[in-house]
C-alpha cells in the first residue's frame, strides 16, 4: 500500500505540471475587434459558433460595421441578439453612396438607426477612388452627410479612405467639432499616416500587415515607432483581410512572436473566403512583433482605446 503512494505522488505531480504548462498555453490575449462584417451572408448559418470562437480566442467585444441603410439595420438588430457582445455602426460605405441618391427616403430610416444607443459609431463613410461604384461627387455629398450627422449625435467616426487623401482631409477640414476620427483598415504609406495622426485622428490595422510588401507602408510604421499605441486600433475587417502568416516576405521574427494557440484559431477556423473575428489575437501578435512590444501592451491599449473612444460597457 506504502508503495502504490509512492508511485502515485509523482504521477499527482506530473499532471499537475501539465494542467499547469495547459493552463499558461491557453491563456487569452483581452482584444477588441473593432471592424468585423458580421453581416455578410458567409455567416448565415453559423453566426454563434463564429460569435462563441471570436469570445474563446479573447475576443471580448465586436463592432459589427453597418455599410448601407440595410446592413446597419441587420448590425443594429444584432447588438441587440449579442449584448454587451456586440455593437453595432451605421454607415453609407463610398461604394453604396449612390443608393442614397436614388432612393433619398432611406436616409431617414439610415438616421433612426444612428440614433439607437447600441450605435457606437457613424462608418464606414468616406471616398473610396479605387473602384467606381459611386461617382466621386456623389460619394462627396453622402460623406458630408454623415459628418453632419456624427457631429450632431457626437458619436465617433470610421473613416474609409482609398487612393483619396486629399479629398477626404479637404472635406474634414471644412467641420469644426468633429468627434474622434477613426482611419480604419489603414492601407497607405507612413507619410499618409502621419498626416492623421498630426490632426489626432486614431488608427485601425487589419491582417493587411501580411500582404504590404513596400518600403514606405503599414509595416514601416510600426518598425520605426510612427504610430503611438495610444492612436492603435485593431479589427478583423471580417469576412476579409485574412491575415496569411505564412506569406513568404512575413520577417522570421514576426512569424516567430505568433502563439500556437492563435495559429490553432487562424488555421483550423478561418480561410482566404471566409476571415473570422477570432484570428484578431494573430494580428495582435504580428503588430507587437513589429512594434517591438510585448502582446500585452498592444493588446491592453487597444483594448482601452476603444473601450475610451465608444463607450463599450
Amino acid at each position: 500500500m506504502e508503495r502504490q503512494q509512492q508511485q502515485v505522488a509523482p504521477v499527482a505531480e506530473e499532471q499537475l505540471d501539465i494542467e499547469d504548462s495547459m493552463k499558461h498555453c491557453f491563456e487569452n490575449l483581452i482584444v477588441i475587434d473593432v471592424g468585423a462584417n458580421l453581416t455578410n451572408k458567409k455567416y448565415s448559418r453559423d453566426l454563434d459558433s463564429v460569435v462563441q470562437r471570436a469570445r474563446d480566442a479573447g475576443v471580448q467585444k465586436l463592432m459589427v460595421h453597418g455599410t448601407s441603410v440595410k446592413s446597419s439595420k441587420e448590425a443594429l438588430r444584432l447588438s441587440r441578439i449579442y449584448p454587451d457582445i456586440i455593437y453595432s455602426t451605421a454607415g453609407i460605405h463610398p461604394h453604396d453612396s449612390k443608393s442614397i441618391v436614388e432612393e433619398p427616403s432611406t436616409w431617414f430610416d439610415f438616421e433612426h438607426i444612428a440614433q439607437a444607443q447600441e450605435c457606437v459609431a457613424i462608418g464606414p463613410c468616406g471616398l473610396d477612388y479605387q473602384r467606381d461604384f459611386s461617382e466621386p461627387d456623389v460619394q462627396k455629398q453622402i460623406f458630408a452627410k454623415q459628418l453632419h450627422l456624427a457631429i450632431h449625435l457626437k458619436k465617433p467616426l470610421l473613416i474609409h479612405e482609398r487612393s483619396a487623401q486629399h479629398d477626404v482631409l479637404e472635406i474634414l477640414d471644412k467641420f469644426e467639432n468633429l468627434p474622434p476620427v477613426i482611419i480604419r483598415g489603414f492601407m497607405g504609406t507612413a507619410e499618409e499616416a502621419l498626416k492623421y495622426l498630426d490632426r489626432r485622428f486614431y488608427i485601425s490595422l487589419t491582417g493587411y500587415l501580411c500582404k504590404d510588401k513596400s518600403d514606405t507602408g503599414v509595416r514601416r510604421l510600426l518598425d520605426n515607432g510612427t504610430l503611438p499605441l495610444d492612436r492603435l486600433l485593431v479589427e478583423t475587417d471580417a469576412p476579409f483581410m485574412y491575415p496569411n502568416t505564412r506569406a513568404s516576405k512575413l520577417p522570421q521574427h514576426v512569424k516567430s512572436g505568433i502563439t500556437e494557440r492563435s495559429l490553432l484559431y487562424l488555421h483550423r477556423y478561418c480561410t482566404f473566403q471566409r476571415n473570422e473575428p477570432c484570428s484578431l489575437p494573430a494580428i495582435v501578435e504580428m503588430i507587437a512583433a513589429f512594434m517591438k512590444k510585448t502582446p500585452d501592451e498592444v493588446a491592453l491599449a487597444t483594448a482601452f482605446n476603444a473601450l475610451k473612444l465608444f463607450g463599450l460597457s
